[in-house]
């Protein structure tokens, strides 16, 4: 019998293997491992670096360092892509490939535009205020992270003769929400859509008609296996779970009563966020016209919710202290208010003592809040930037800015980010006393909300894509 040990090479001198020199089993074994490897590496999952509207945790803080803070068309400028259609969509980040949702509009000339309003329904005293597409193709976009270059541009749907908007909307304005090798895109009435991000295959779709009013706004949610959209539009509210996996309804719940008249005063266009207060599960927190309202996840049953006035189109994101144990929201436009409120309540907490502080100046009607540690900072449509602490409201700083503002403040690598409409990005520095890091010029209209990763900075105008890297 021949010793089978005496050679540990898997090859011989004529570059075959030489499986007589060494124990079958081994060559099992090294031959597993090397599959095992090969299996890992193509199978290993992606990873999702920012996932939805505001970032990681919604809540616009970006875990990342050496983000630039002086860039322009010619300075740390690693790429600029012009894209294809129009969207205030935020990006979302798998890896190398950047997702975006954008609409490509056939434009109606301007008496085009007219007959459509009138043939809509519109009152001819909005036709300045609204816009509308004679069709829209509705797509997602891949883009190389590296590169810039767009790898794919993936057609969802084509809609003829869609609703009129707002002349500063898009029909591409809720950002999608991503995860591994899923990307979620909703267009409001338009369509809902579930691709897999690796073959480009749309993997379900559905329609969930709706009034917006002024265009769709609200962003998808991801918690657990939900899908949760808030649907709050002139003719019908209500906030619903989807199955991801499917896309079949798993609950709809209306919203309460409103005192409200007329339906353009009971819309809203909020993003929902989910909390795990200290002494209690988790909640869906669901802002929307007149109501703030506390819901469970699995099954859509209202907790609590809160009367906030007569605040309507409600746009801000609202973010949580955990230290605190305080919602913060903006009550939406007519007179923007902020509120701080505790969400251990159950039932009608309107006059109750969960209302820990309020108010009512200063406020955003269409940028999320940010709180970084104690401190909590907003900053107005029209530019005023203000600086409260978290717990009691206390005024540190208001200071004027400048600009229109639709995009939420970004937090990233100890500095805030404030991206106006008119192009210009304000660094600031957080604090009790208001502080000017960089101003930034880009002179292109901005109206979605910027993302930052370690080293890089990626900004969406209304025209392309930028890139800065340090």
């Amino acid at each position: 019998m021949k010793n089978l040990y005496r050679n540990r090479s898997l090859y011989g001198k004529s570059g075959v293997y030489e499986t007589d020199k060494i124990p079958i089993l081994t060559v099992m074994i090294r031959l597993s491992v090397v599959a095992l490897f090969f299996a890992v590496m193509t199978n290993s999952p992606a990873e999702v670096l920012w996932p939805q509207f505001r970032g990681p945790n919604g809540d616009g803080i970006a875990n990342a360092d050496r983000v630039p803070v002086k860039f322009g068309a010619s300075e740390n400028l690693s790429w600029r892509t012009p894209l294809p259609g129009k969207g205030w969509s935020s990006p979302v980040i798998e890896n190398d490939s950047i997702w975006l949702t954008t609409a490509i509009e056939t434009v109606p000339s301007p008496e085009e535009l007219e007959a459509l309003l009138a043939e809509s329904g519109e009152d001819p005293k909005k036709f300045k205020a609204r816009q509308m597409a004679k069709n829209i193709r509705l797509a997602t976009l891949e883009i190389d992270r590296n590169s810039g270059a767009i790898k794919r541009e993936i057609e969802l749907t084509v809609v003829e003769k869609p609703d009129a908007i707002h002349a500063l909307n898009s029909y591409a304005s809720p950002t999608p929400f991503l995860e591994s090798g899923r990307l979620y895109s909703h267009f409001g009435t338009f369509g809902t859509f579930c691709i897999d991000t690796s073959s480009g295959e749309i993997l379900w779709q559905t329609q969930l008609p709706l009034e917006h009013g002024v265009g769709p706004g609200s962003s998808p949610f991801i918690h657990e296996n939900f899908l949760v959209l808030i649907c709050d539009g002139i003719d019908q509210q209500y906030v619903t779970a989807l199955d991801k996996t499917t896309g079949k309804e798993i609950w709809k719940t209306a919203r309460p009563e409103m005192r409200a008249k007329l339906g353009d005063q009971k819309k809203a266009y909020c993003t929902p966020i989910a909390i795990t207060p200290t002494d209690g599960p988790t909640q869906l927190i669901c802002m929307g016209a007149q109501w703030l309202i506390s819901y469970e996840p699995a099954t859509g049953k209202e907790n609590w919710r809160l009367d906030h006035g007569s605040g309507f189109s409600v746009v801000p994101r609202p973010v949580f202290s955990e230290k605190e144990q305080l919602i913060f929201i903006s009550t939406g436009f007519g007179k923007p208010q902020l509120w701080a409120i505790k969400p251990d309540g159950s039932g009608d907490i309107s006059d109750s003592d969960k209302v820990v502080w309020k108010d009512p100046k200063r406020i955003p009607a269409k940028p999320s809040p940010l709180l970084v540690g104690d401190e909590l900072y907003v900053i107005t449509d029209g530019g005023i930037a203000t600086c409260f602490d978290a717990a009691s409201g206390e005024l540190h700083w208001t200071e004027r800015v400048g600009g229109n503002y639709s995009a939420s403040p970004l937090l990233a690598d100890g500095n805030i980010y404030l991206c106006n409409q008119e192009g210009k990005i304000t660094v600031i520095k957080p604090g009790v006393e208001f502080s000017v890091v960089q101003e930034n010029e880009l002179g292109e209209q901005l109206m979605a909300s910027p993302v930052a990763l370690d080293g890089e900075l990626i900004i969406r105008s209304v025209d392309a894509l930028y890139r800065f890297t340090n």
